[in-house]
């Protein structure tokens, strides 16, 4: 009897660990999507001079503000636990919507990250400070901006131009309610490297099933 016993826990503990596992936030198939239409890109200039656009990529956007030496740890940050893990991907950027006029802290900056690490998904884009506002008020997030046109948040922006975030357990400090995660703070590097991490990677594996989905579906109707 105690073998029968023995046997059944062996065999049910593992499949209710997986049952479990499977069913937890951060093995959701679909990352959540807090706002459609996001405006695209205003038009500015780029350290190279290539055209930058949402349309078609994941892309991690974020407001560095005007003065770029401040948050200096906040970019390398960033590099090190997002860069560094998704850099492979041809349809991945980091984006950063920066006031005109920071063209030479920026290279400065990034000709620094540049000795230790593949900077060529970072993309900065040199716009007004009254587009930045717009483009930041067309997320639609509870963060607000910096007075210097910044703030510490990064966001996820999929292909399609939607910010994508967490449903999970957020409660608002003033109403006490439970709401969406629409940011990711840069400045804590547990927030970046235990949620956004984890959420990039949903992301990029949504699209992955996606494309898996559309690719049997063509090969069906080639037998067909």
């Amino acid at each position: 009897m105690k073998k029968k016993i023995v046997l059944i826990i062996l065999l049910v503990l593992p499949l209710s660990c997986y049952i479990y596992f499977a069913l937890a936030k951060h093995n959701a198939l679909n990352l959540p999507v807090i706002t459609e239409n996001v405006s695209e890109l205003p038009k500015g200039a780029t350290l190279d001079n290539k055209p930058v656009s949402l349309q078609g990529s994941i892309s991690i956007v974020g407001f560095l503000g005007n003065d770029i030496t401040k948050k200096k740890e906040t970019v390398f940050n960033i590099n090190e636990k997002i860069n560094n893990k998704y850099k492979g991907f041809t349809d991945f950027q980091i984006v950063m919507l920066m006031p005109k006029g920071e063209e030479q802290e920026v290279e400065k900056v990034m000709a620094e990250l540049k000795v230790m690490a593949d900077i060529s998904n970072w993309r900065f884009l040199f716009v007004e400070p009254n587009q930045i506002a717009e483009f930041h008020s067309s997320l639609k997030v509870k963060e607000p901006m910096d007075a210097d046109n910044g703030t510490y948040y990064l966001f996820i922006v999929d292909k399609d131009r939607k910010l994508r975030g967490r449903d999970g357990k957020m409660k608002d400090k003033k109403t006490g309610k439970y709401e969406f995660k629409d940011g990711y703070n840069s400045f804590i590097v547990a927030e970046l490297h235990n949620e956004m991490t984890d959420d990039i990677k949903i992301l990029l594996r949504e699209y992955r099933l996606a494309l898996k989905k559309n690719n049997n579906l063509k090969g069906v109707k080639r037998e067909i």
